[in-house]
């Protein structure tokens, strides 16, 4: 996303006159989701400037601030005491979409007692075309076994326990916490053929400006 992320963190990037994150944090509120966590490592003091403690979106918003970016899991390793012993909804900064954020209520009421994560997969954008895991009708599965695969959407709710072997304040992706659950049947999904973009080009950035104007107009 250079050269505009040298300035400005990639949440705080804007299309349709918003920031990124600010649609997520609008869709969460309007759901009755209003208690929130952002963590951010690069510019994030700026995060923090603009969104405040979220009273003006009727959020709460609490911060993670990470010197070194931890990467997804870490990140959430990082935030894990803050969260509770519930399922939470973890959302990426740097994805639109028209998903419900009620499924995840809903999801989370329906908890399975073995269950890890829960993920929202969509079908394969052009660069992503192989996708990355398997959906076989609840149940989700490492793509790179039983294909064909969808594009995890970066969406999903995840169990505290599926990060408990993690150490606090260390770098460390979910994919293979993903794929672990998986091979223990413990990773359930849905697959969202509503709208959904990984705004990760200054390309696709415009692309979604120019889909939100679209959308205002209409």
């Amino acid at each position: 996303m250079r050269p505009l992320t040298d300035t400005c963190p990639k949440p705080l990037l804007k299309a349709g006159a918003k920031p990124l994150i600010q649609w997520h944090i609008e869709a969460l509120v309007h759901a009755g989701v209003d208690e929130l966590i952002i963590n951010h490592a690069h510019l994030g003091a700026q995060i923090e400037h603009t969104l405040g403690d979220g009273s003006q979106f009727g959020a709460r918003i609490h911060y993670s601030p990470e010197s070194t970016a931890l990467e997804t899991a870490g990140g959430i390793r990082l935030a894990l005491d803050r969260l509770g012993a519930a399922p939470f909804l973890v959302i990426n900064g740097d994805v639109a979409t028209d998903w419900s954020v009620s499924r995840a209520l809903e999801v989370s009421r329906q908890w399975g007692s073995e269950q890890l994560a829960h993920l929202v997969l969509v079908p394969n954008p052009e660069h992503n075309p192989k996708g990355d895991f398997c959906l076989h009708g609840a149940w989700v599965s490492d793509g790179d076994k039983h294909p064909p695969a969808y594009t995890f959407s970066g969406i999903g709710v995840y169990h505290p326990s599926l990060f408990e072997g993690i150490s606090k304040g260390s770098v460390a992706k979910l994919a293979p916490l993903l794929r672990q659950a998986m091979s223990q049947g413990k990773v359930t999904g849905e697959l969202h053929s509503g709208f959904w973009m990984d705004i990760g080009t200054p390309a696709r950035l415009a692309e979604l400006d120019a889909h939100l104007k679209h959308r205002r107009i209409k």
